[in-house]
């Protein structure tokens, strides 16, 4: 029977493996075929392009089970933002691939309040993880949303479809005008659930290390007139 320093050990081990699988080469993304844009955006009415530059997305996740402590929160972000806002109507739609996403950028853990600080091993067994064995990117590679406003000025309906699964969310966003009034500055954050689109969040040694199931989204999109049209929008999915 193991002495309980043997067992501590013991299972830093077991985490460090799980967490720290070894990252396969990343296949290169694919451009989608344009997908025919829905009807509002074929109406002639005004629209701004999402500039990704000036545009973050983040999803924070937290670590949970009785071995907690001995794990990481997480925070991963998108800056390769693309598509399209029609102020008039209230609409707008955009979307991101999910294995462009960034894992544990210094800055933004410290943004999000994380304390704790992975290796850069255990950031790409986290990103694999991530990718291959949660989200299953190579099948679901995009992740879109389609939002419209409400009665409420303040307040969006947000389609978001993630991992083949869509769900529709009140989301609220603070809109600003940029700097020459050319453009829009949206910001806004909520809390989701990952299985509420049919995902198993990780988790190993039984549950003892996990990730929890609620995720916080926050974004801050920066959409202009004089951004360079990408194309149609695609539908998210192959």
């Amino acid at each position: 029977m193991f002495s309980q320093n043997l067992r501590t050990v013991f299972l830093l081990a077991c985490a460090l493996l799980a967490s720290c699988t070894p990252l396969p080469p990343a296949p290169a993304p694919a451009t989608p075929a344009a997908m025919p844009a829905p009807a509002w955006q074929r109406q002639g009415v005004r629209l701004l392009h999402i500039a990704p530059d000036e545009s973050l997305l983040t999803i924070t996740v937290r670590r949970g089970g009785a071995l907690a402590r001995l794990g990481h929160d997480h925070v991963v972000a998108s800056h390769t933002l693309q598509g399209v806002v029609a102020p008039a109507p209230g609409r707008a739609q955009f979307r991101f691939r999910l294995d462009e996403m960034t894992v544990d950028e210094a800055s933004l853990r410290q943004a999000a309040g994380l304390t704790t600080t992975p290796s850069a091993d255990a950031i790409a067994g986290t990103r694999h993880n991530m990718l291959v064995r949660v989200l299953e990117a190579e099948r679901y590679p995009w992740v879109g949303i389609d939002a419209r406003r409400t009665g409420d000025k303040q307040v969006f309906d947000a389609d978001i479809t993630l991992h083949g699964v869509t769900r529709t969310v009140q989301l609220p966003v603070r809109i600003e005008k940029t700097a020459g009034g050319r453009g829009l500055q949206a910001s806004g954050s909520l809390l989701l659930k990952q299985s509420d689109f049919g995902i198993v969040p990780f988790a190993i040694l039984g549950g003892a290390m996990a990730v929890q199931d609620q995720m916080e989204l926050a974004f801050r999109i920066t959409a202009r007139q004089d951004v360079s049209a990408p194309g149609s929008i695609a539908s998210p999915g192959r």
